[in-house]
This record gives C-alpha cells, sequence and structure tokens, in this order.
C-alpha cells in the first residue's frame, strides 16, 4: 500500500455502501476506523465485516478532539454527504472521496468546492463505474481506435422499485442527481463533456415531479456527438454506447463489454478480467486503491461535478 497513508482512513458511514468500502480496505491491509451514527446500523456493519463502529456520529466523534487523519471516505446517505463533507473539511482533512453525487443543489456543490480549495483539499467524487474491468478495456479499445467520434446512453429507473423507498428529502424527487448520474458521468468521462445540448422531457411521477420520459441530443468537448433517452414509465436498463472509427462498444450491463467490428452485424463478448469486480462491489477495489494511492486523473473531482450540474438539471428538467 501507498505510503501516502501514514494513519488510519476514516469511513463515515456504517450502511451497506460502508459495508462495501470495509471489505475493500480489509482486502488492501489498510487500517481504518469507523464512524457511524444508530445502534443498529453499527450492529449490522459489525455483522457483515467484523468491525467495530464508533456510533454517536461523526460531530460526537469530533467532539472527543481526535487525532484527524488525512484520507476519508465519506458513505452516509445523500442527504448528509455536503454536511459531512464541510465538517471533514473544516478540521483539515486533506484527500476526501465521497459518495455521489456530493450534493442535490449547486449551492451545497459550490460551498463545498470553495471550501475545498480554501483549505488545499483534494474533493473526489465516487463514482465507481469509472473503474469498472469492462471500462478499462473499452479504454484500450477507444485509444487504440483513435478516440469516440459519437456515443449515446439510457439511464431508465425503475419507477415502481423506486416508488415505496424511504429515502430523506430530495433524494428521491433529484433522483438523476443521486443516482442516475452514475451513467451521465460514465458516458461523458469517455466520450466528453457536453459543450450543447438540447433536451426534452415528458411526463412526471409522484416522486419525480419534473419528468419521467427523458431524451436529447449534443456536442461534448471533444467534437463526439451524443444522444441519450430514458423512460421511467417503461421497461429499460442503464446502458452506454460508445462508437470508435472501428467499433462499436456496448456497456449494456455496464460489467460487460460486447463489441460490433466495423462491418459486421455480429456482437461479440469481450474477454475481460473481472475477478476484482465479482469478488468486490464492481470497481469498488480499483477506485479505493487508486484514492489510497491518491491516483487521481481517474477521478471526478468537485470541481468537475459544479462544472456538469447545469447540464444534470437540463437533462433531469430539475430547477437550478
Amino acid at each position: 500500500m501507498s505510503n501516502h497513508i501514514n494513519s488510519p482512513i476514516l469511513l463515515i458511514g456504517s450502511g451497506p455502501m460502508a459495508v462495501e468500502y470495509a471489505k475493500v480496505l480489509i482486502a488492501l491491509k489498510t487500517p481504518f476506523i469507523t464512524i457511524g451514527r444508530g445502534e443498529q446500523s453499527a450492529s449490522m456493519y459489525k455483522e457483515k465485516t467484523g468491525c467495530e463502529v464508533i456510533t454517536g456520529g461523526l460531530l460526537a466523534y469530533l467532539n472527543t478532539k481526535p487525532l484527524f487523519p488525512s484520507f476519508c471516505i465519506i458513505a452516509t446517505g445523500v442527504e448528509s454527504l455536503t454536511e459531512t463533507t464541510k465538517e471533514l473539511l473544516r478540521v483539515g482533512v486533506k484527500n476526501i472521496l465521497c459518495e455521489k453525487p456530493g450534493g442535490l443543489f449547486r449551492q451545497e456543490l459550490e460551498d463545498v468546492c470553495q471550501l475545498a480549495q480554501e483549505k488545499n483539499a483534494t474533493l473526489l467524487i465516487a463514482y465507481n463505474r469509472r473503474f469498472y474491468s469492462s471500462v478499462y478495456k473499452a479504454q484500450e479499445i477507444i485509444e487504440q481506435d483513435g478516440g469516440v467520434i459519437s456515443f449515446n446512453f439510457e439511464f431508465t429507473e425503475w419507477a415502481h422499485l423506486i416508488e415505496p423507498l424511504e429515502k430523506g428529502a430530495f433524494v428521491k424527487e433529484r433522483l438523476f442527481l443521486s443516482n442516475s448520474s452514475h451513467v451521465a458521468d460514465l458516458a461523458f468521462y469517455l466520450g466528453g463533456k457536453p459543450k450543447k445540448l438540447s433536451c426534452f422531457t415528458a411526463g412526471g411521477l409522484s416522486w419525480h415531479p419534473s419528468a419521467s420520459m427523458f431524451t436529447g441530443a449534443g456536442v461534448s468537448d471533444r467534437g463526439a456527438l451524443f444522444s441519450y433517452n430514458a423512460n421511467w414509465n417503461a421497461p429499460g436498463r442503464w446502458a452506454v454506447e460508445i462508437l470508435t472509427a472501428n467499433h462499436r462498444l456496448y456497456l449494456k450491463p455496464m460489467e460487460k463489454l460486447q463489441i460490433q467490428k466495423k462491418g459486421s452485424v455480429v456482437v461479440e463478448d469481450v474477454q475481460i478480467d473481472n475477478k476484482l469486480d465479482t469478488d468486490f462491489k464492481p470497481g469498488l477495489y480499483r477506485m479505493v486503491n487508486e484514492f489510497c494511492q491518491k491516483n487521481n486523473s481517474k477521478f471526478c473531482t468537485i470541481e468537475e461535478q459544479l462544472m456538469v450540474y447545469d447540464f444534470y438539471c437540463q437533462i433531469a428538467n430539475y430547477e437550478l
């Protein structure tokens, strides 16, 4: 493990996502301390990981005036991400990996971005799909082919499963940001960030009134044309398709990679070494390992997240 880690990583949260992070940190033999809130989630966490949780929440932990580590991972609920990030920045944490999307409103993202810059800290957003084995292989092919010339993506959500879920304020109302942005982030990571964008929406749901059907198109900052669609009233799934001069690459599902060669209608599976994505939550092992070694080139930074925020709101028909 990198010599950048000279004290235990602080893992904030003890829910299901924190469990997945703990499994990776254990495998990496990286010491860590887990801070949670309630006893129930702490008990579940210990049962699944064998690790203890300091309960009572982050503020209570800070009141003990601990020596703070330089690396922290935030795996709380979406509604707690912004305030948790601020607290860590205020006490001088220099390297933070925060679960997506980092904040649900522009002001939240602006506040944490400004604070991170003032504190000379690195704040990264944990879009783990950038670290899938399938994506690594797709990037190899894209580079060999001379880059992406066009791409499309679908971010259909299964509304019938989401409606009954109990979530914090605005998490479901802004579900594109809190969940679907996984797809958009990966598509724009591979094909370039939006430069021009035209969006169309229709419909709406009781828990997501802004829209339930989405389509649009644009041009990325790398000159690639792109389009997207999603219909939360109909069947569908997450998917990204990348087109190069020689191939069409299918990430559908994203854990797999299929390829269609120029001049052929045959779609073939691409063999990839995906052991890390089957042994752990897909993408998480590589993402945490890169974070611990301060290899940040593949991450979405808070500055980048703020840069695409308005585009995301256009896609989802949210008020800015």
